[in-house]
């Protein structure tokens, strides 16, 4: 690249300098995340822009606006018009959803029905803020770009900053910190590497860009220089794997194999440098992946494990993305505003998911949803461009790695949305200035570089003050946040403020979130603990937030108590029904089983999905009061689902609860119909053991239990539960050859601990207390536990240890909960009883027989020593 023709100003040095803030600032302030970032982001990107347009106009030159320029611009541009309030019957022409959602939500509580095509204009102000920023980014970076000089140093901050990070995170690994800088602890996840990415995806996103930039560098520097670059790409690298991010892994080393590519097929044909060139980028490669490979080695294995399948793929990211098209598809005008998609999704969520999904992670599904068709005409230009610049001319070194680096990035988006984050995307802005504004001869004057356009110095500076204006007031209606709304809402439920405070807040949030179903919720909550009263607005509420998302469990579950306040009961029940459907796991133990009376009830409770219908039978099993409405249940379940495959847990559940009852006719029918349907199952064969034990024939039940152990031998709970019956029976030599048999098939704690409590009552049946206080002990270690303890003290006190087993009982109590303490103090005043009067009737043999005490005397000592 020859030099550049012209000096550079000091203000387009100025602009240099406020490019370079922004590309240390992103990735330091947690990648960009929090919502503060952006008044700098904004401020920066401004000064660079007026500056740049500053040392334009110094230089009697006219501003160039390249290919990209106008896409930033339409970005912006649909961001406003986004926002723009329309009449009801425009609004319903433009966005039918917006328009119903209004309709329907907002309304009735007499909020207006005009408004904007954003469902949460708060982050669509936000998002406008953010593209105005990178429009000024872009901006500024082609123009400080022109130098040789500028644009290296750019990509050189760039390539540091991400060695800078990767070599933070391998500090914090070294020191063992969980925390950054062992003080901030990210609250909802734990980063494999720890550095300011919270998210792993994002950090090897930024990563990845940094490492190919730096190996660009490396390949047009010498030395020293081209020393550290290549030691700065090789850091950057290291850390890409280090952060296990599967995606973020695949495409870097997608970039890297680009650059090698790329050099060795131009070497062909050119000197024996670039050939050199691609043999460097595959060292720096394969340098980064053994490195990395090394310190992560078993991590990475067990990642990798993790996505061996398309099954186990499709089961993650892959298979939300039907959802996320048929959102995007109800919004196929204008969209649904952009940012807004973390409040929007949920109406459309048709499973559901524990986290709260704020973004598609699909680069084409985040446009269409939040630009509709005109968010994929963006992301088509965006392509066309990128193209065009590949079918340019010979590239130099550096500009294809820039690429390469560009490509890989963009291309993890599809599976991730760090270009959502002003980190990664001013860095990549940046990174492609420098292509996109590349060194050479300057135009005949008259005439603009192809695919540029040409502003005059005072327009353009006239125009970055008055966008950088417009960012900073696009802020201030952006500084409102769904959490802090919800947070706010949460914190006056907490507080019980008067529930006509929290309904006129609701409300002005609500205005400001329309979309939100949390909001929704919270409103419904505060009536429904109103009591019965109430519970009609209750209900209205839920049923807003239901709207909004219908797959929300704590809104079905208040909608069920409404509705239980208003007498409308198989209403209820079918709302309990459908919160665990949605993913609440306690609904039917703690709540809903408690609530119904009739088996009528408990029926439309049950879900048509099997296996949440074998959880209420499992419930039922654990609290079968009334028993008769439970067993009528069981009668109507094994009709209802007799064709339905696993449902063996309704008969065995049946018959264990007849067994309890002592009907043993009923139990043995139901076992005998459970052989019938699956006689194969491990289930069937050892109910039927059950059966015969409570039958009184035991021999018989050890005999079934010994049949299906050759069959099932690495099954442990079938051996302890043979061994168990044997030692009830006294076979106690037998139970211990069941247990070494299975001895190897243990794999954890609890399983070890009830080995060695088996093991103990077979030496406690066999008389070898000593021994089996040995097995008990050890118990208490692997596994400790009130039983553990206490069983210890009854083995303690059978021997004659008094004070052991005091003590034995004592730390029982303390694993005890609060409310099951009471009533254990008279076993330990009765064995602190035995142990004085056992001390006291051994200090009267002594003091009647002087020898023996001389003789204890002398062994007190020996008994002492260590």
């Amino acid at each position: 690249m020859p030099s550049p023709s012209r000096r550079t100003s000091r203000y387009t040095l100025g602009a240099e300098a406020m490019l370079a803030g922004l590309a240390v600032l992103g990735p330091l302030a947690l990648g960009g995340a929090p919502t503060w970032v952006l008044w700098p982001l904004v401020g920066l990107s401004a000064a660079a822009a007026v500056l740049a347009c500053i040392g334009v106009r110094r230089q009697g030159r006219k501003l160039h606006l390249p290919l990209f320029a106008p896409l930033l611009g339409l970005g912006a541009a649909l961001c406003l018009v986004q926002l723009v309030p329309l009449p009801p019957g425009l609004l319903a022409g433009v966005s039918p959803e917006a328009a119903s959602l209004r309709e329907f939500a907002l309304v009735p509580l007499g909020l207006p029905a005009a408004g904007p095509v954003s469902l949460d204009p708060p982050a669509t102000w936000r998002e406008l803020a953010k593209s105005l920023a990178y429009g000024l980014v872009f901006l500024a970076a082609v123009e400080v770009c022109r130098s040789q000089r500028s644009r290296r140093r750019l990509l050189a901050t760039l390539a540091f900053t991400g060695a800078g990070v990767a070599l933070l995170g391998l500090g914090h690994a070294l020191l063992g910190f969980d925390a950054l800088f062992g003080v901030r602890a990210y609250a909802h996840v734990r980063p494999p590497l720890v550095t300011p990415f919270g998210n792993p995806n994002h950090l090897a996103g930024f990563l990845g860009l940094s490492a190919t930039v730096a190996l660009g560098l490396a390949l047009v520097h010498h030395g020293v220089k081209r020393l550290a670059f290549f030691a700065a790409a090789g850091l950057s690298g290291m850390g890409v794997l280090l952060s296990l991010s599967r995606a973020g892994i695949f495409f870097f080393l997608v970039g890297q194999g680009l650059v090698a590519v790329g050099l060795w097929l131009q070497g062909r044909s050119a000197s024996r440098r670039r050939r050199s060139g691609g043999l460097a980028a595959l060292l720096v490669l394969c340098a980064s992946v053994g490195a990395g490979g090394y310190v992560a080695w078993e991590k990475l294995v067990v990642e990798a494990s993790t996505a061996r399948s398309m099954e186990t793929l499709r089961q993650g990211k892959l298979d939300l993305w039907p959802m996320m098209a048929e959102a995007a598809r109800a919004f196929p005008v204008l969209g649904m505003g952009r940012g807004a998609f973390e409040a929007a999704f949920p109406r459309y969520q048709s499973e559901p998911n524990p986290n709260t999904l704020t973004h598609p992670e699909n680069v084409a599904l985040q446009l269409a949803a939040e630009f509709g068709v005109p968010g994929l005409v963006l992301l088509g230009g965006w392509v066309w461009g990128f193209v065009r610049l590949l079918r340019r001319g010979r590239l130099e070194p550096l500009e294809l790695a820039v690429l390469a680096g560009l490509f890989a990035l963009g291309m993890h988006n599809l599976f991730d949305f760090s270009l959502e984050l002003p980190a990664c995307a001013v860095s990549a802005l940046v990174a492609l200035a420098a292509v996109v504004r590349p060194e050479g001869e300057s135009p005949p004057e008259g005439t603009a570089p192809a695919g540029r356009w040409r502003l005059p110095a005072s327009g353009a500076l006239a125009g970055a003050v008055v966008l950088g204006l417009l960012g900073f007031g696009a802020l201030v209606p952006g500084r409102h946040t769904l959490a802090e709304a919800e947070g706010e809402l949460s914190g006056r439920l907490a507080s019980r403020a008067p529930l006509e405070d929290v309904r006129a807040r609701g409300l002005s949030l609500i205005a400001r979130h329309p979309a939100d179903y949390l909001l929704y919720g919270l409103i419904g909550m505060a009536y429904a603990e109103g009591g019965p009263a109430h519970a009609g607005e209750a209900l209205a509420f839920v049923n807003r937030a239901l709207f909004l998302k219908p797959v929300d469990a704590a809104s079905h579950r208040i909608a069920a108590r409404a509705l239980l306040a208003l007498g409308r009961r198989r209403q209820a029940f079918l709302e309990y029904r459908l919160a665990r459907e949605a993913g609440d796991p306690e609904v039917l133990s703690h709540e809903a089983l408690r609530q119904a009376r009739t088996v009528e009830e408990l029926q439309v409770l049950t879900s048509e999905r099997p296996a949440l219908a074998w959880e209420v039978a499992h419930a039922l099993a654990a609290q079968p009061e009334p028993m008769v409405r439970t067993l009528a249940w069981f009668a109507w379940a094994r009709e209802h689902f007799a064709t339905a495959p696993d449902a063996e847990p309704l008969w065995t559940h049946e018959a264990r609860l007849r067994l309890v009852r002592g009907e043993l006719r009923e139990a043995a029918a139901l076992s005998g119909e459970l052989e019938q349907r699956a006689p194969d199952k491990l289930d069937a064969q050892l109910l039927r053991a059950e059966v015969l034990r409570a039958q009184g024939q035991g021999p018989e039940a050890i005999r079934v239990l010994e049949r299906l152990v050759p069959r099932f031998p690495d099954n442990v709970g079938l051996a302890f539960t043979l061994a168990r019956q044997l030692v009830d029976e006294g076979l106690t030599h037998r139970a211990r050859e069941v247990m070494g048999r299975a001895a190897p098939f243990i794999v954890d704690a609890e399983q070890r601990a009830r080995l060695l409590t088996l093991e103990g009552a077979c030496f406690e049946r066999e008389g070898l207390l000593s021994r089996a206080l040995e097995r008990y002990q050890t118990v208490t270690w692997l596994a400790p536990s009130p039983g553990a303890q206490f069983t210890v003290a009854r083995l303690q006190e059978a021997m004659g240890r008094y004070g052991d087993a005091a003590r034995a009982v004592r730390e029982g109590v303390r694993l005890l909960p609060p409310e099951a303490r009471p009533g254990w103090d008279a076993w330990v005043a009765r064995l602190e009883s035995q142990q004085r009067q056992h001390m006291e009737e051994r200090r009267q043999q002594l003091l009647s027989n002087p020898q023996e005490e001389e003789t204890e005397n002398l062994l007190r000592p020996l008994e002492q020593a260590p």
